[in-house]
């Protein structure tokens, strides 16, 4: 592997004696997540796109698991430097990474992210490390340095100079301070706590002002890179009169603590120097020197009375601690320095910040306990207890929230769901950390829970009970049967189907149709309740679920009868060839029971009540019908004045609406003897209007009858004409007959000559299934005489007679004779 910009023959060699890239992979398992630790390490100032490294390779992954798990880099609130490409598995630079901008002079420096797959969840930390390149030359932060030394100035004076700053760190930091040669200064040079170099003049032969007022010397600061970088600054040394005293401060080291977001003016701590000279040689002026960064805006000092206080913001969480470096100076131009030491302690004044790395929603409600649901980040940018954090969740959700890595949560379920129940959650996550005034922060989750096909199809009610007219018209709806499915969707739409039964034999289908959508049931047919009174059938709701589900109810439909049917008398029975009477003695009482009119009605309820009712009478004043039971009585004495014979129109109603009726005839003869009543009753026997009924369709079946025999006597007549003329026409050709051998013909000891002779018989008809062929017995008048040479024609040698005797007898076939 190689940078852009570098060229090395085997391996990336980098600062003075090179650098090996090294990643290091670190594998850790927690509950349900799979997580990872990859380190890589890369020198700043890359260009956008350079490869960091192959991050697929180095965890064993897959690109179509990066692909299939929507692989992600998860920065929190920082500067995106590094971009994931999912279709190669590398990663790359995005964003310029200037590791003093990122680090300033901390070292290592490194930045760290996430990188989340989900389906299953897995989380791989990966931390690169920005290796420092020597793009930085040692800077002083002012261009001249002035001194004013009095020439009184004993030999050893030390005088602090100017630091140069250079961003770099290790050896591509400040190495070491060069001073131009002279004859009254040699360099000293002293390292600080923190690594970092400072410069003093050391005075190692007295000043003499008469001879050289003014001093220029300069200062070099290099550094340790490859190739080396330098930077100076001019220092004008200007002799004064003598000052034999330099101030002295009573601590070499200051140290003092400051809360973190003290407010301006804030009182921190006070330096103090002394000075054995007087006037004005004794008086002491205290300065801040070499102070780097944002320093000089955070803290000020009394230049008289060296009291140092807070000037700017204070932020714990970007410096935990301070180094400055004291001045003082008298008005000699001799100076001491000190270093005071500034402690930031840390107070709770950042609230945790909560990142969701990965949320799955909606989750099956048939998930199992223990369904990993989130994972999260959770930040606080406090310290020791005001860093340390607490995350919850509401007691009353099925969800418990777990600790899987160093600020790392996971969001389980800790029940099973019930989508009918609960079909979705709003989950408020919240972190606390442990200050003394706790501060917190929520986020809110809404999670969906999904459906599955766990809920059969309810019927409102059951068993159903309809009612439905008879005589009703095919496709009338009759009833309605309505379920629920407290599934949602596709698993909750129902369809509604009949089982197939049967009613008397005959499929439930014939009968009731319904509609799978609305679960409207129709009549497929017209009802009739003589036939049928109730049918029995099974609807059966369906889901649409995979397995579907369903449920079963029971639907009666009863069949309400109508007055459809008329009153039918059974008694007395009406005959057309044969007449019925009754006879009632002329001695009769009133009251005398003439017969009964026997009725019945196949409808049922009211519609089968019937009523009797006299419709007509020859005397109305002799006879009454009872309305209930139909009897016929005599409601006066019979007298000889009343005739013989007596017609009786007796109307049978029922109770229906609107009612049906029928009437019946009673005959009724009053006599004392059966003679009397034959003699009047002769001309009753049929009805004259009936007579001339019949009479007429006799006469046309006759006509009828007759004209189809006719033409079929003609057809046949012409059929037997047409074959005749065919038979006559074939006799009087001369066409050439080929020879043909019937197979009961034989050539005899090669002769050729034919044994046999027989006689044929052929009858024919007009239908061809009637034909028939006889055989007769030999004939010696009828010879067939062949030449063996013979293979010519044959020629005709029977008479016409022998042809045709007449055109209606059958055809004699007589053998012909050849030469």
């Amino acid at each position: 592997m190689a940078f852009e910009g570098f060229h090395q023959p085997k391996c990336l060699r980098w600062r003075l004696c090179g650098l090996r890239w090294q990643v290091q992979i670190f594998l850790l398992y927690f509950i349900h997540i799979t997580s990872g630790q990859i380190r890589y390490s890369i020198p700043e100032e890359m260009k956008t796109g350079s490869l960091i490294g192959n991050v697929a390779q180095d965890l064993g992954l897959d690109l179509k698991r990066l692909r299939a798990g929507r692989a992600r880099i998860v920065t929190g609130e920082s500067i995106q430097y590094t971009e994931l490409k999912t279709d190669k598995g590398i990663l790359v630079v995005s964003e310029r990474i200037d590791r003093e901008q990122l680090c300033g002079d901390v070292t290592p420096c490194s930045f760290s992210f996430e990188m989340i797959l989900e389906n299953p969840i897995e989380l791989h930390r990966i931390t690169v490390e920005i290796l420092d390149v020597n793009d930085h030359a040692p800077a002083f932060p002012i261009k001249d340095v002035q001194f004013e030394i009095s020439e009184s100035a004993t030999v050893g004076a030390r005088f602090l100079l100017e630091s140069a700053v250079d961003p770099d760190v290790t050896l591509n930091a400040l190495q070491n301070y060069i001073l131009t040669p002279n004859h009254n200064f040699v360099l000293k040079q002293h390292t600080n706590p923190d690594g970092s170099k400072y410069a003093e003049m050391v005075l190692q032969k007295p000043l003499d002002r008469e001879e050289h007022p003014r001093l220029s010397l300069k200062l070099i600061a290099v550094d340790g890179g490859n190739p080396q970088r330098s930077g100076s600054v001019n220092i004008e040394i200007t002799v004064l009169d003598a000052n034999d005293n330099a101030p002295v401060f009573n601590q070499s080291v200051y140290r003092a603590t400051v809360m973190e977001n003290a407010p301006k003016g804030t009182y921190i701590t006070t330096v103090n120097a002394s000075d054995a000279d007087s006037g004005s040689n004794g008086h002491i002026s205290y300065y801040f020197s070499k102070l780097k960064g944002n320093i000089v805006d955070i803290f000020t000092i009394d230049m008289l009375t060296g009291s140092i206080s807070v000037s700017g913001q204070i932020d714990y969480e970007k410096d935990k601690k301070y180094e400055v470096r004291v001045e003082a100076k008298d008005q000699g131009g001799l100076t001491d320095s000190s270093k005071v030491v500034i402690e930031v302690l840390d107070i709770n004044d950042n609230a945790p910040v909560i990142n969701v790395m990965s949320f799955s929603s909606p989750v099956s409600e048939d998930a199992p306990p223990g369904t990993t649901i989130a994972v999260i980040n959770v930040k606080d940018a406090d310290s020791e207890r005001n860093g340390q954090i607490t995350c919850s969740v509401d007691d009353n959700l099925p969800f418990k929230i777990k600790s899987s890595l160093s600020s790392y949560y996971t969001l389980i379920s800790d029940k099973v769901f019930d989508r009918e129940t609960t079909p979705e959650y709003n989950i408020t996550i919240t972190a606390t950390d442990s200050g003394s005034r706790p501060l917190s922060s929520a986020r809110t989750l809404h999670l969906r829970i999904s459906d599955i096909n766990d809920n059969a199809p309810l019927f409102d009610k059951g068993p159903y009970s309809a009612y439905v007219t008879e005589n009703n018209s095919p496709g009338m709806s009759i009833f309605t049967v309505s379920a629920r499915d407290s599934d949602w969707n596709q698993n909750a739409r129902i369809s509604y189907l009949l089982e197939d039964t049967q009613i008397s034999g005959t499929p439930v289908s014939t009968y009731i149709s319904i509609n799978s959508e609305t679960g409207v049931l129709h009549a497929v047919r017209s009802f009739d309740y003589e036939q049928i009174k109730q049918l029995k059938l099974v609807v059966k709701a369906q889901d649409g679920g995979s397995p579907p589900l369903s449920s079963n109810v029971t639907v009666k439909i009863m069949i309400q009868d109508q007055n459809d049917n008329a009153p039918q008398v059974l008694y007395p029975v009406q005959t057309s060839s044969s007449l019925v009477a009754e006879m009632v003695p002329r001695s009769a009482d009133v009251g005398y029971l003439v017969t009964k009119v026997v009725a019945v009605d196949v409808d049922s309820g009211q519609n089968a009540w019937l009523s009797y009712k006299l419709q007509k009478a020859t005397d109305r004043a002799l006879f009454e019908v009872g309305l209930q039971n139909g009897e016929i009585r005599t409601i006066r004495q019979v007298n000889d004045k009343d005739a013989v014979k007596q017609r009786l129109v007796v109307l049978v109603e029922d109770n229906g609406q609107p009612s049906r009726s029928a009437a019946v005839n009673v005959n009724v003869a009053v006599a004392d003897s059966f003679p009397e009543v034959l003699s009047e009753f002769t001309d009753f026997t049929h009805d004259k209007e009936y007579n001339d009924n019949l009479t007429l369709y006799l006469v046309l079946a006759l006509a009828v009858v007759s004209f189809l025999f006719i033409t079929c006597l003609v057809v046949i007549i012409s059929v037997k004409i047409y074959r005749w003329r065919q038979s006559r026409i074939l006799y009087h050709s001369n066409l050439p007959v080929i020879p043909y051998y019937p197979p009961r013909y034989a050539d005899t000891l090669g002769t050729g000559t034919l044994q046999h002779v027989y006689n044929y018989e052929v009858c024919r008809t007009t239908d061809s299934r009637k034909s028939d062929c006889q055989f007769a017995r030999p004939c010696s008048q009828n010879v067939l005489i062949m030449d063996p040479s013979s293979t010519g024609t044959m020629q005709r040698m029977q008479s016409e007679k022998n042809i045709l005797d007449e055109p209606d007898s059958p055809l004699e076939v007589s053998l012909l004779d050849f030469k």
